[in-house]
């Protein structure tokens, strides 16, 4: 079971941008909230016009998105011969925070923007899309459940999993500590905020599954890309929807979430971390972001 803690990326190679990148950081250049821009990519070396970028670039907050950001940070250092990416996982919350007092470069957070957040002058940038699986232990017979159903379960409505299809016993709910990305989307699309009635609180994804597979009675949630291949647990359908790549993009999977980058609409990023945040949203990281399990934008 992989854990999440802060991760340090150092590897050094050489760089080619889009025309363009070298003098990225204006507001022009941000993505507005929710829509990622495209225009600007790192590319590995090979163009003609080439500008090295140096620096750190520090990323904060979600730890739903680590296979993501791991995935790009690594592939970005490695066309760039002085950046090094820095990630520390600690929470939607978190990150948004340290994105609104300016100690990260980019927050991360598995959840949008609320009002309060955007008024203090906070923007975002989606840079994948992600399911939230809703998991069950591997010796559960439930295999598929209503928004209503999982809606009631949460909250304490349905107290035995035989009152929806399955064996005689309690219902254990197990997810994510307040402030959690995951937490919010799954309370906010199933209609459960501060509502759900939880046997533990956890401060990470893996925390979460590895609690739900040692526990038969247990469901909870989780991003989709961290519960592929893991053991003692398996992801329901909803609606009769299975949660994939396709029906996350498709929009038939209901339970989803975007993974956004967050920072101060009015701050101008350095040259690496704007370069960071457009080469993410890029046809070119789209192979890399799916293959690490979310869905890409690009």
């Amino acid at each position: 079971m992989k854990k999440t803690l802060a991760m340090l990326l150092s590897l050094t190679l050489c760089v080619g941008l889009f025309a363009g990148c070298s003098s990225s950081g204006s507001e022009e250049s941000a993505a507005p909230s929710g829509s990622p821009s495209t225009e600007t990519s790192a590319e590995p070396a090979g163009n003609e016009e080439t500008s090295t970028l140096s620096g750190t670039v520090n990323l904060n907050g979600s730890t739903s998105v680590e296979n993501v950001i791991l995935t790009l940070g690594e592939a970005f250092m490695e066309a760039n011969p002085d950046v090094t990416v820095n990630y520390d996982p600690t929470g939607s919350g978190t990150g948004i925070n340290a994105a609104l007092e300016g100690t990260c470069d980019l927050g991360l957070a598995s959840r949008d923007l609320d009002e309060e957040e955007t008024a203090q002058g906070l923007t975002s940038t989606v840079f994948a899309l992600d399911g939230i699986a809703i998991i069950v232990n591997s010796e559960n017979s439930v295999s598929d459940l209503t928004i209503e159903q999982i809606a009631g379960l949460a909250t304490g409505e349905i107290t035995n999993w035989s009152e929806v299809g399955g064996i005689d016993a309690p219902v254990v709910l197990i997810g994510r500590e307040a402030g959690s990305g995951t937490r919010d989307g799954f309370e906010s699309i199933t209609g459960t905020e501060d509502a759900c009635v939880y046997t533990q609180e956890l401060t990470s994804t893996g925390a979460v599954i590895q609690a739900v597979a040692g526990n038969p009675n247990a469901f909870g949630y989780a991003s989709l890309s961290a519960v592929e291949g893991q053991d003692g647990v398996k992801a329901i359908s909803v609606n009769g929807v299975a949660p994939s790549e396709e029906t996350v993009l498709d929009g038939s999977y209901q339970v989803q979430r975007n993974f956004n980058f967050v920072y101060m609409a009015d701050a101008e990023l350095s040259d690496a971390a704007q370069a960071f945040m457009e080469y993410a949203v890029s046809a070119d990281a789209a192979d890399l972001v799916a293959g690490a399990g979310a869905v890409p934008v690009a």
